[in-house]
């Protein structure tokens, strides 16, 4: 009997980097070294029978089949071209050109806040992206608590010093939601007024914190973010950290209300150890038009060094949402109604928050 050959169809060409060749039919020789293109005759076994020829064709069909069947790329592999180079980085480059030609001859959209969506996507989010995943590592709980369409209102605290909470919050939405939804933050006067943050704002989707521009938000579906300690929060001093100071006058629930929108509130630990305040210079503050001016351990000491904000770890955690549509229209009018939605959003914010300080390891792990 002739010594079978080994075709070795694995080894050779993982180790060249391509991807798997589509069989192709051999013809010539056969498995028992025969040169003439003639089949080797099949003997039956003893006690066995031959196979009909319309029995053994569509296995064999079927095998072969299933054994050209190529491989599936896994979702973390490079593409290869078909010369053999990777192709990803060119279609990077040719996306980046495409981007910047409609950015130079005008032919992208904004709505009517402003908010420009290619802008954010591929350019802010991914600037942010890194500092929420990398620097401050944000672990994100409960955004199964987020709708997947349709307005919603996220209630959250705000704390840090600087504002980072609401930018960090907008990237754990849009990343960790099945949906990817973009969070529209309802923004303070002070932001519209400052050079450049302003059209940054605007690009980003913040709109000024009024109940018009959030009912028109929430009529629209999108998934609205609104902070409503104010300066009240980020301004506080570092000794009275995640101690939820007061919530306004209830004009986030009027306005969820109106809208039949779900509130959901959101805990956010690890924002206010990035700048510990221990200190308010109030007269430098009225001379810049600040609501505060902050003394931390770093700033103004060090300069602008001292404006880098500390590599703390966050958890940012979804409550379960409170629904508003079983209301009556006129409820949005009653004020009572409006302090107890308030104060239940408000104590289970703060109930959250007192559970995940308890469960952290660290500050900084």
């Amino acid at each position: 009997m002739a010594d079978a050959k080994v075709i070795p169809f694995d080894d050779d060409r993982s180790r060249s980097g391509g991807g798997s060749r589509p069989a192709r039919r051999r013809t010539g020789s056969g498995s028992g070294g025969r040169g003439d293109g003639a089949t080797a005759p099949v003997s039956a076994l003893p006690g066995g029978r031959l196979p009909e020829p319309s029995e053994s064709v569509p296995e064999a069909a079927e095998g072969a089949a299933a054994g050209a069947q190529e491989p599936r790329q896994s979702p973390g592999a490079q593409e290869v071209s078909p010369d053999g180079s990777g192709g990803g980085w060119d279609r990077r480059i040719a996306g980046g050109l495409a981007f910047l030609r409609r950015r130079v001859t005008g032919d992208y959209e904004v709505d009517e806040f402003g908010y420009d969506k290619e802008l954010t996507d591929q350019v802010l989010m991914s600037a942010l992206r890194p500092l929420a995943d990398r620097y401050f590592r944000v672990e994100v709980k409960g955004i199964e608590n987020i709708p997947s369409e349709g307005g919603a209102l996220i209630v959250a605290n705000h704390s840090g010093t600087l504002p980072l909470d609401g930018l960090m919050l907008q990237v754990a939405v849009h990343d960790n939601h099945p949906a990817e939804r973009h969070l529209r933050l309802l923004a303070a006067d002070l932001v519209f007024h400052l050079p450049v943050v302003n059209e940054l704002a605007r690009k980003a989707g913040h709109t000024l914190a009024c109940a018009e521009d959030a009912q028109r938000l929430l009529e629209l579906g999108e998934i609205v973010g609104v902070m409503p300690e104010g300066f009240k929060g980020i301004g506080k001093p570092f000794g009275d950290r995640y101690k939820l100071q007061r919530f306004g006058r209830g004009g986030f629930v009027s306005t969820a209300l109106r809208a039949g929108a779900p509130i959901v509130p959101c805990s956010i630990v690890g924002a206010e150890e990035i700048y510990p305040m221990i200190g308010n210079a109030k007269t430098l503050a009225r001379l810049l038009g600040f609501p505060y001016f902050p003394i931390t351990p770093t700033f103004p000491w060090l300069g602008p060094l001292g404006a880098v904000p500390l590599p703390t770890k966050w958890t940012i955690q979804f409550g379960e949402p409170i629904p508003t549509d079983g209301y009556p229209p006129e409820a949005a009018e009653d004020p009572m109604l409006m302090f107890n939605l308030t104060d239940q959003v408000r104590e289970q914010i703060q109930h959250t928050l007192y559970k995940l300080l308890v469960q952290r390891r660290s500050v900084f792990f």
